[in-house]
């Protein structure tokens, strides 16, 4: 950890100079970051309860971005605990400015599906998020397109961020975005977007994503199809915003016999867990932002995200997620208040391994009272 800290502050430092000693280019470079802390009491763990909780570290963060000419850079490297998965880096790409309706990204980019950045609101995403359908980024080069009411992006994702190049070797899990892991690899992926923009008072947004690639797996060397698709729709009113998303997605490994293919494994944060093979999400979100501009209170924004993941094997059990929550905005100081609640959920009191694949007949709700505490710069 320590080694990697080191490495990324000579970095900058180096980067800076070279920008310096070119300075008849003109070049820029804008260096931003975020500390956050976190709290959180949980039902479902019995010496928490007794505790009052838990107050802890959360994660240290490093954004640069930086253009030369038409050239530019863009990267954000995290610092989470060990246990965490440690040091990562959750984006990174250089890029062209073609002109100034259309860029082309070559790196760990942003893989445009669904609403982009995420559905939610609160500091616990929606659950695609847990199934690696929201805030990922994969090796690859894209194509985006902007232009008056209209939004195009096209990708091909060689595959996941890889930190060992090992020919038999299984993705690391020490990565921020959750991604297919184990003895499957995501390979050979192509992504597009379209999404449409209108109105004044009511601002809107229609988009339509899908996907198609590949699982290769280590056992059987053979290569499995991994497609998903996605139809989202948002408005804006005054203070008021609203988000719906529907997703459907399908996994056919190619695993060796004996193995399941009904589910698979996916893993980040340091740790793997199963997921179900085949399944559809639907995701409402509802937020409200009140204007205070009173001492240090800026804003208050509250909201509701709910979340569900209908998975496709009869003997296989539904997962939730409820997030009923306010974002509370002081200068550069964000705090979310959240009561998270769900069921059949591997982050919410439900059994890690299996929540998100077969679940439990018998599983019951889960709630987290959490606050995280950041100051971003």
């Amino acid at each position: 950890m320590i080694y990697k800290a080191r490495f990324i502050f000579y970095f900058l430092f180096l980067w800076s100079s070279v920008f310096s000693v070119s300075a008849q280019d003109k070049p820029s470079l804008k260096i931003g970051g975020a500390l956050r802390f976190n709290y959180n009491y949980s039902d479902w763990k019995p010496a928490n309860k007794t505790r009052g909780g838990d107050f802890g570290y959360d994660m240290f963060r490093f954004n640069v971005d930086g253009s030369y000419k038409d050239i530019l850079l863009s990267a954000e490297y995290r610092f989470y605990a060990e246990s965490s998965g440690g040091g990562m880096l959750k984006s990174g790409w250089i890029g062209y400015r073609l002109d100034d309706s259309q860029q082309i990204q070559l790196g760990l980019t942003s893989v445009p599906f669904g609403i982009m950045p995420y559905t939610a609101n609160s500091y616990f995403f929606n659950i695609n998020y847990y199934l690696g359908l929201e805030d990922d980024a994969d090796m690859g080069l894209k194509y985006l397109y902007h232009k008056k009411h209209l939004d195009l992006a096209l990708a091909f994702f060689k595959n996941a961020d890889i930190l060992d190049f090992g020919e038999t070797s299984e993705i690391s899990a020490d990565r921020y975005a959750y991604d297919v892991s184990g003895r499957n690899k995501e390979v050979n992926r192509g992504n597009a977007q379209l999404i449409y923009h209108w109105g004044h008072g009511w601002k809107q947004q229609l988009g339509v994503s899908a996907m198609l690639g590949g699982l290769y797996n280590l056992d059987t060397e053979k290569v499995g199809l991994y497609k998903a698709m996605a139809l989202h729709y948002m408005v804006n009113y005054k203070n008021w915003d609203f988000r719906a998303q529907y997703t459907t997605y399908r996994m056919h490994p190619q695993n060796k016999e004996g193995e399941s293919r009904a589910k698979v494994s996916m893993s980040a944060y340091g740790a793997p867990y199963q997921v179900a093979a085949k399944a559809d999400t639907y995701i409402a979100t509802l937020a409200y932002t009140f204007s205070v501009n009173r001492g240090i209170l800026d804003s208050v924004r509250l909201y509701d995200d709910f979340s569900l993941m209908n998975k496709k094997e009869s003997d296989f059990h539904d997962s939730y997620q409820n997030v009923l929550g306010c974002l509370v905005s002081m200068g550069p100081v964000y705090t979310y208040i959240d009561f998270a609640m769900g069921k059949n959920h591997a982050w919410l009191g439900g059994d890690w391994n299996q929540s998100f694949a077969e679940g439990e007949v018998s599983a019951g709700w889960h709630t987290r009272f959490n606050m995280n505490i950041g100051y971003y710069f």
